[in-house]
């Protein structure tokens, strides 16, 4: 099918855009942003994808205020893929790598706003993420990531908030490539594994003249699928400085797996070693509600008809117990070494054992 995309002298392969290079069922092409007010008053992470070769795409919204957890998302059949809209959701890119605005049109449900996002640095690209298991490729993905900030409004539960670029900062990516979606599939031999395992742990720190890219995949062993540590300057002419190999020292709520704050070491940087100290101020549960794997009926990719469009509103102490097995959003307070401070996403999740932390079996808290 031709779409208004294969205009455009973007192809890879002789086929129209509608048909990517793989047949891989697992293919997909998704934003995420989020957005704070540097404060601990409120956090909102938003994301769309779509799934080329599941013919679905679909769209998210979550906020975390006070102790109530909203959600509203929306899944519809892929058609055009210059269509990047699902319902009420909207992703316009104004001007690439740098403005993007995220619009969810007010309804029924608790969650509404019409947002530009404004990068703070040059938006950098991740190094692939690639995960082998028993002969099949589960995870070979791309991905560039950009600290910023938003201005517009944004309503949640009743409540509107006049976003100003001065304070409402965020994270933003855009990731491509084969990871696990869609309906779940027979695991057969790997279904001891899981799809990842080790800790995942990803730190985007904006600063007022720079920001700080940190992410690890960490399996029990040791063994790092993917690390990288880089100083991005919010001056375009200087170049991104990397910071070597990255450390971590977390503290955890005995008995979860919930990280309550941490600090996060590079001693292999140009100039010298330095630390990083975390200290969280909001947390949300992404997996609950969002597609990220935590319900078995509402996944990334999966069919749920021509279109639907859903709400919740959950008491965050209600979804806590189970949200901490996945993955984990927290607003941050990040203070360097030499007393410099920012605010950014500290993003946390540990699958099964990981014995540094006391967590010995796939669903055993911190020791």
């Amino acid at each position: 099918m031709l779409s208004r995309m294969d205009d455009y002298p973007l192809h890879q392969i002789a086929d129209v855009i509608r048909n990517v290079g793989t047949s891989d069922r697992n293919f997909y092409d998704r934003y995420y942003f989020n957005l704070h007010g540097s404060s601990d008053e409120l956090f909102l992470v938003m994301g769309m994808g779509q799934y080329p070769n599941l013919g679905v795409q679909d769209a998210f919204a979550c906020a975390r205020r006070g102790d109530r957890h909203h959600v509203v998302r929306a899944s519809r059949e892929l058609g055009d893929r210059m269509d990047t809209s699902v319902g009420p959701f909207r992703v316009e890119v104004l001007e690439g790598l740098k403005r993007v605005r995220m619009i969810l049109e007010p309804s029924e449900h608790s969650l509404a706003f019409d947002l530009t996002w404004q990068g703070a640095v040059p938006a950098f690209e991740e190094p692939q993420h690639f995960i082998r298991k028993y002969g099949r490729v589960l995870f070979d993905s791309k991905r560039f990531a950009q600290t910023g900030c938003w201005t517009g409004t944004l309503a949640i539960g009743g409540e509107t908030f006049a976003v100003t670029p001065d304070r409402w900062w965020g994270t933003r990516d855009r990731s491509w490539g084969v990871r696990p979606v869609g309906e779940p599939e027979h695991p057969g031999i790997r279904q001891a594994e899981g799809q990842m395992s080790g800790m995942w742990n990803y730190s985007p720190m904006q600063f007022r003249d720079y920001s700080i890219l940190y992410i690890l995949n960490e399996t029990d062993d040791g063994e790092r699928p993917l690390e990288e540590a880089v100083r991005i300057w919010a001056d375009p002419a200087k170049r991104p400085q990397h910071l070597g190999r990255p450390e971590h020292r977390h503290v955890l709520t005995p008995g979860s797996r919930m990280i309550e704050s941490s600090v996060l070491s590079f001693p292999h940087a140009p100039g010298g070693a330095f630390d990083v100290r975390a200290t969280l101020l909001t947390s949300c549960f992404i997996t609950v509600g969002t597609g990220y794997g935590m319900e078995q009926d509402w996944r990334h990719g999966m069919y749920q008809g021509p279109l639907v469009v859903q709400g919740f509103v959950k008491p965050v102490a209600e979804i806590a117990a189970f949200g901490q097995y996945g993955v984990v959003d927290h607003v941050a307070r990040f203070e360097t070494s030499d007393g410099t401070v920012g605010y950014g996403l500290h993003e946390h999740g540990f699958f099964g054992a990981y014995r540094r932390y006391g967590m010995h079996d796939a669903y055993g808290g911190a020791g």
